[in-house]
């Protein structure tokens, strides 16, 4: 139960969405109250929020997956057996607006503001700023604002289109249709959740660059 019900992945994949969502409001507080987030947050309350998260993760998968997993002529049924059908239907539709719904508003709305802030300040610049480096400004925030429509393109967009197939999947999977993590739609909706995350990880990798 504990390797085939794929439990320590989701455990993995489940805390790396959230500390997304973190990074997001991180920026954002940045970019949109830099006088407050000078002043108020601190590191050790960044790495605290990340160890949080990955232990509440661990701690919420573990609990679910012995909660709904069972052993049945061999095969693992993981996130499938509950006890009381209910709860299973009550964990999906949960599952779905925390894991996606949610998720995907906050992204939208920590880089759509990012984005507001940064072409505010660009018409500030470019009203103050001489003649002579007027030119070189509106390149650098050209560039910026590049670099932001990028970033939220792909964390939003290929978000909502990646993710999408795999919790309805899970959603339906918790409605008590016939459908399990042994099925090969199940494996074909989480090829785009991994491509979604290794795009990702293509991004940081080149934005470190």
């Amino acid at each position: 139960m504990l390797l085939y019900s794929e439990n320590l992945l989701w455990c993995g994949v489940y805390g790396s969405l959230v500390n997304l969502t973190v990074i997001a409001v991180e920026r954002c507080l940045k970019v949109a109250h830099p006088i407050w987030s000078k002043k108020h947050l601190r590191r050790w309350m960044i790495y605290s929020t990340i160890a949080f998260i990955w232990v509440s993760s661990f701690v919420h998968q573990m609990a679910v997956a012995f909660e709904s997993s069972a052993v049945i002529d061999g095969l693992c049924y993981g996130f499938k057996i509950w006890k009381n059908p209910l709860t299973g239907v009550a964990y999906g539709i949960f599952y779905f607006f925390s894991a996606y719904v949610i998720e995907l508003l906050i992204f939208v709305f920590c880089y759509v503001k990012i984005l507001i802030v940064i072409r505010r300040q660009a018409r500030v610049m470019a009203d103050y700023g001489g003649a002579g480096s007027s030119s070189a400004q509106s390149q650098q925030s050209n560039q910026i604002q590049y670099n932001v429509i990028k970033t939220m393109v792909l964390v939003c967009v290929f978000y909502a289109i990646a993710y999408l197939p795999l919790t309805i999947y899970f959603l339906l999977m918790s409605l008590d249709l016939n459908l399990s993590l042994l099925d090969a739609g199940y494996y074909l909706t989480l090829f785009f959740a991994f491509l979604y995350i290794c795009a990702n990880f293509i991004n940081s990798i080149n934005n470190a660059l």
